[in-house]
């Protein structure tokens, strides 16, 4: 059973509050078994890779390739339901056009004295993406952090992905195909990571790691950060549902339960003005979570982090929402665009009632790779811009070296760099 709090309560802000800093996470020290792997991956290589591979996911490099071939991808290509690949050739297809849209230009300009100043963006040269095994396999992230990728012109995708037994998911591998992602290696956790970063005999290093994974895959991206960038470090997926009384509790019902399946600590939360609509959602939850294949995930998510609030009026659901910052928030309300457009921290908007989060998830077109506990507040969702770079153009004539000189000069003097103000003033004058 989902907690409820309610506005009206003397106590509301100080349970809201409470409710804000419940950590949904296991609390699991894994930086010293993680930085160890990593120093053996970067010293032995290969030789790491095969020893965790055969430790963790029970794969012997000796009778199944590191690297799985095209025949493979082939295989699993023609494997895969036809009705699925139909699915991902048109989520691809939307991701791509949608993201497509959001290539930033180069800005070159002459300000009034004529320098020429702006910006050049260049694709980064190499991504490593990681896709995680355990209890569900999803396609569908392979096209969230591929595609915008090959959008952005990035020439090297590299994908790993754990392999139980040396077999990975033919519609992950499918996806892969779609994405136009060649370079799978079977290889998943704090070892992968490392040899995305440091590179080994057979993997040379990417640039920068994106998708997410367990607590050994986020510590080993965060040990990895700065030899290599990382998108972000993801955690349990959430939902914030707003609605009105003009709502089908049986659909907000299927909405917070869509992510309580993902995981244990998932969180799915709904505020209302209503507490007829409140009870209602609360029994339409009950009743379906006995017809989920996943139902006791979904149940412990549920009666763990799920949570019902009650506001006096709707508009008071906008300071809330803004201070929970949810991954995905769902506008069911009369007038969606009305509230919309004072929410300033979601990561994704699904705005009306025919615009289910799953949408979302697959065929919307839009990413589904966001930020997730509350990073919402200072950080966005994956987009092409996280495969870019940009780089700040200058250029100066005689005329415009002379007429900025003078302060270059001397900002840099007040600062006892003598060096820098000869860098400037032996242009003006040789001899000094």
């Amino acid at each position: 059973m989902a907690i409820w709090l309610e506005q009206a309560s003397a106590d509301f802000e100080q349970k809201f509050a409470a409710f804000l800093t419940t950590k949904r996470e296991v609390s699991e020290d894994v930086n010293a078994t993680v930085r160890d792997i990593i120093n053996d991956v970067r010293h032995r290589g290969d030789a790491a890779l095969a020893h965790y591979s055969q430790k963790f996911d029970g794969i012997d490099f000796a009778k199944v390739p590191m690297r799985v071939t095209a025949d493979e991808i082939d295989a699993a290509f023609a494997v895969v339901d036809k009705s699925v690949i139909e699915a991902l050739e048109l989520a691809a297809r939307r991701i791509e056009k949608h993201h497509a849209r959001q290539m930033p230009k180069d800005d070159i300009y002459e300000d009034d004295i004529g320098v020429g100043l702006g910006s050049r963006w260049t694709a980064i040269e190499a991504v490593g993406l990681y896709v995680p095994g355990g209890t569900a396999s999803y396609p569908s992230s392979v096209l969230m952090n591929a595609v915008p990728a090959r959008v952005a012109g990035v020439e090297r995708i590299v994908m790993v992905v754990p392999a139980n037994g040396g077999a990975v998911n033919p519609a992950v591998l499918a996806a892969a195909r779609i994405a136009g992602v060649e370079e799978i290696y079977r290889i998943g956790g704090a070892q992968a990571v490392a040899a995305l970063a440091y590179g080994t005999e057979t993997i040379a290093p990417v640039a920068k790691i994106v998708g997410p994974g367990n607590a050994y895959v986020a510590a080993a991206k965060r040990q990895v950060f700065g030899t290599v960038g990382i998108d972000m470090i993801a955690g349990p997926s959430e939902v914030l549902v707003i609605a009105d009384r003009d709502n089908d509790p049986d659909w907000l019902a299927a909405d917070l339960l869509a992510q309580a399946e993902h995981d244990r600590g998932a969180q799915s939360i709904l505020i209302t003005d209503n507490a007829e609509l409140g009870k209602a959602v609360e029994a339409a939850v009950e009743r379906q979570l006995k017809r989920l294949s996943r139902s006791e995930t979904a149940a412990a998510s549920w009666a763990d982090f799920g949570a019902i609030i009650l506001v006096e009026k709707l508009t008071d659901a906008i300071p809330l929402a803004n201070r929970i910052a949810a991954e995905h928030l769902e506008l069911a309300v009369d007038d969606p665009d009305a509230l919309m457009a004072h929410i300033r921290n979601a990561g994704a908007i699904f705005v009306g009632r025919h615009t289910p989060e799953v949408i979302g998830d697959y065929v919307g077109g839009s990413n589904h790779v966001l930020p997730t506990a509350r990073s919402a507040r200072f950080s966005s969702g994956l987009s092409v811009l996280d495969f870019v770079k940009r780089t700040s153009i200058l250029r100066l004539g005689p005329e415009q070296l002379r007429q900025l000189a003078p302060a270059a000069i001397t900002l840099a003097r007040s600062e006892g760099l003598d060096a820098h103000a000869r860098s400037v003033s032996i242009r003006l004058n040789p001899e000094s």
